[in-house]
Formats: C-alpha cells, sequence, structure tokens
C-alpha cells in the first residue's frame, strides 16, 4: 500500500521574471521584451494558481546596480507592493507575497500597505521581511549600519507594525447609522511606540483586514535573521544546498521557535529548490546544459566578488580561492559561509562557484524527471528538513510550466500536495490560525 502522508507540503514560487537561473531570459521564448509589465507576471501568476500553489513571492532590491552589471535576476522591475495589488484583482485564491525591506520604509506606512493588498486580494497578503545591504545611495544613506543594527531596527519594525494591525479590535466596525458611529472608538487603541528607532502613536487608520494580520515570511538563516525570524515569522525561507544542512537548520530553528514560547509547528521553514524539470531526466540534463552555455564566466566572476566581498581577480577559473581569503566572521551572512563551505570543504573552483551562483545560489538545486525530482522533496519532507520549498523556476516561463505540469502533478498523486484549496486566504492554504487583535490578547 502507497505511503499516505499526514500532511502536504507547502509550495510557493520565487517569481522572478527573467529566470533564477542567470542569463537564462536570453533563451528563446523568455518573454523577455516583457519584463515590468503587468501582462507576463500575470500569467506566470495565474500559472500557479491552477496548479493550487500557496503563494507567489516578488523580491526586491532598490537600486539598478544589479541591472547595470548585467545581472538580470536580481532586479527591482516589479515593485512588490503595486504589482501583487494589480495581481489581486486578477487572481482569486493563491498568496501574494512580497518584499518591503525595514531598512528603507517606516512601520505606520508599510502596516498600511499590506493591511490595504490583504483586503484587496480578500486575506492573501503575505510579508516578505528583510534589512538591506545595498541601496542606500538612493534613501540618502552614505553608509548602510552592520547587520547587529539593521537587526535591532527590522525586529522594532515588525513589532510596530504587529501592534498597528492589531490596533483595531475585529468589533470595531459598528457600521450603526441611527447613531452616526461607523467605528466604535472604545474597540480602537492607539499603541503608544516609543523605541530606539521609531515612535509612533498609532492607532492604524485601516480597519482589520481578513486576516488580521498579513502571513509574515523571512528570508535569512543568519545568527540575526534566525533570532528576527523565531520572532515573528509564519515562514522563513532559507538557502540550503544539503539535506544534512537542512535538517540542522530545521532541529535549530524550531527549537529557537519554541524559546520564544511560540508553537513550533506553527511555524512553516521552506528550504529554496531549483528544479529543472524535463519529461525524462535525458530531456531535463540537456535544458541543464542549454542553461549552462549561456554563462557569461567574465561577469560571474565579478558579481561573486562584489557579492563575497573577496578579491578574486589573479584567481584562474580552475583554481579555488585560498583559505586564507575566507573569514569565519559569522556576520558575513549565511550565502557567505555556504560557498565558504563548498570551497574549504567540497573542493569548488572558482568555476565552480560562478555556476553556482548562476544555477541556485546556494541553493538546493535538482535535475530528472518529475519523479527523480519528487523522490528528492519527499527525502527532505520526510526526514525533518523541511515543512516545503520555495520553487525558484530556472527559466521562464518555460521552467515554471514544467514545475507546474509535471512536477507539482507528481507531488498530488503521491499525496504530497492538493489538488484543490481548502480554504480562501493565505493563512487557511498554509494551515495558519488568524491571530487576535489587542482586545483578545
Amino acid at each position: 500500500m502507497a505511503h499516505k502522508p499526514e500532511k502536504h507540503m507547502i509550495l510557493t514560487v520565487f517569481m522572478l521574471p527573467p529566470g533564477y537561473y542567470k542569463d537564462s531570459w536570453r533563451l528563446p521564448g523568455s518573454r523577455s521584451e516583457e519584463l515590468g509589465y503587468l501582462d507576463f507576471v500575470t500569467d506566470l501568476t495565474l500559472m500557479c494558481e491552477r496548479a493550487k500553489l500557496d503563494s507567489v513571492f516578488f523580491g526586491d532590491v532598490v537600486t539598478a546596480s544589479t541591472i547595470l552589471e548585467g545581472n538580470m535576476m536580481t532586479t527591482g522591475l516589479n515593485e512588490p507592493i503595486t504589482t501583487l495589488s494589480a495581481l489581486a484583482g486578477r487572481t482569486s485564491k493563491i498568496g501574494l507575497t512580497g518584499t518591503v525591506s525595514t531598512s528603507f520604509s517606516l512601520p505606520f506606512v508599510t502596516a498600511r500597505q499590506l493591511s490595504g493588498l490583504d483586503s484587496l486580494s480578500g486575506g492573501r497578503a503575505g510579508w516578505n521581511i528583510v534589512t538591506s545591504w545595498m541601496g542606500g545611495e538612493n534613501f540618502g544613506i552614505d553608509e548602510l549600519p552592520a547587520p547587529a543594527e539593521r537587526y535591532r531596527r527590522a525586529t522594532e519594525f515588525v513589532d510596530v507594525a504587529v501592534k498597528l494591525w492589531d490596533s483595531w479590535s475585529d468589533q470595531a466596525v459598528i457600521n450603526d447609522r441611527a447613531s452616526g458611529w461607523w467605528a466604535d472608538p472604545a474597540k480602537i487603541q492607539a499603541i503608544d511606540y516609543d523605541g530606539e528607532f521609531f515612535k509612533v502613536a498609532g492607532p492604524l487608520n485601516m480597519r482589520r483586514s481578513p486576516q488580521g494580520r498579513p502571513v509574515l515570511f523571512q528570508a535569512g538563516s543568519s545568527a540575526d535573521g534566525m533570532e528576527l525570524g523565531a520572532t515573528f515569522a509564519d515562514v522563513t525561507y532559507t538557502a540550503q544546498p544539503r539535506k544534512d544542512g537542512a535538517a540542522e537548520f530545521y532541529a535549530k530553528y524550531k527549537e529557537l521557535v519554541r524559546a520564544k514560547g511560540r508553537d513550533p509547528r506553527s511555524v512553516k521553514v521552506l528550504p529554496g529548490i531549483l528544479p529543472i524539470v524535463g519529461e525524462t531526466d535525458a530531456e531535463a540534463e540537456e535544458i541543464a546544459k542549454d542553461l549552462a552555455n549561456h554563462i557569461n564566466f567574465d561577469s560571474g566572476r565579478v558579481q561573486l566578488a562584489k557579492n563575497l566581498e573577496i578579491d578574486i581577480a589573479d584567481i584562474d577559473l580552475d583554481e579555488r580561492i585560498p583559505a586564507e581569503r575566507w573569514s569565519e566572521d559569522p556576520s558575513r551572512g549565511s550565502r557567505y559561509h555556504i560557498f565558504r563551505k563548498l570551497t574549504l570543504d567540497d573542493g569548488l573552483t572558482l568555476r565552480d562557484l560562478v555556476v553556482e551562483s548562476y544555477r541556485s545560489g546556494a541553493h538546493l538545486w535538482a535535475v530528472g524527471s518529475a519523479s527523480k525530482i519528487a523522490d528528492v522533496m519527499v527525502d527532505w519532507f520526510e526526514g525533518g528538513a523541511a515543512d516545503g520549498f520555495s520553487l525558484n523556476p530556472p527559466h521562464m516561463p518555460d521552467g515554471l510550466r514544467r514545475i507546474c505540469d509535471l512536477l507539482v502533478p507528481e507531488l498530488q498523486e503521491r499525496g504530497y500536495f492538493r489538488t484543490e484549496y481548502e480554504g480562501d486566504t493565505l493563512r487557511e492554504h498554509l494551515g495558519l490560525d488568524r491571530p487576535g487583535a489587542w482586545d483578545t490578547h
């Protein structure tokens, strides 16, 4: 008898219209001439909704530097709040998650934007909480603070936003025509927040949204990132290229959540996976080879040097970055230390690291038939390494189509993913409770 899982995976899509595999936009049929426009991302999002996926996720950067360097993977062509608001009217079920940086916005503004998105979409909004390490020049910031300060600001930022969302009781709107009161002032509470970074009186000037609060996502596996995520996040994205490392992170993170007084089962951990899916293993290998043929190694090594903050100009592509050029400083970030481990422990050359950065950005990657890739995902899911995955389509739109038309049906057939949406809100998709307001705390 086939194994019947007690619960299904959570599957979200990292919506990078140029494709997650760097330079895959150069492939024929990529629709790269439509990047930044609504019809293209609408088609991609509706594809995900037909596959019953939990959410699409739009990342963001606030600088043109990546485009000027020839890197089309991480761009700000689709500003998340405006794009997701437009998609709210073109979709009906799928979650709509976007990045807003705590380094460059204000809690009251962000709380209003996300509450508005949640109401416009009928309860499908999610916020990916990040701090930023580039883009300060566009906000009058000559030098961004060290990570520890950025995360202190982020913690306070999210705390304020949560208090603002909770400042209206679910019973605040009384719509009493006879008395002339649409809202009951006794059910709306100021927050009077006065912290290190923010002073906000509140309350929010918007009624409570369908989910109470948007679903909180957080991306980051550093110690500071884990602390922030364990305090607030409903879902955590993480880059984990190996199952043993993913399982270690999963256990450590869930224990940190428990130490915060939260139920670990209510917090979902989603490693990223870049699946190159074919009708057969051989077809998938051909697709992978075609993608690799578009790697620009000159541009790749420049981008890698910038991201790692290591001088590699004198290193041949087939040499390894010397051990003495790597730092053990944990503040360098989780991605840095993944690449450090790949060099020092796994023996990857500079060429290998460029390929890794182009292909998966230190996420898990898998090449093969839907059955073969599903085997890997089920192994991680059953092995205590993941509650689901962030699907990173290698190329658009065909890479996403193969995920939706080949890989997802394979997981559905095995009972590891839904065949129909169970509810209308993102919280319902993820199996999360709706939080109460200030009067229920």
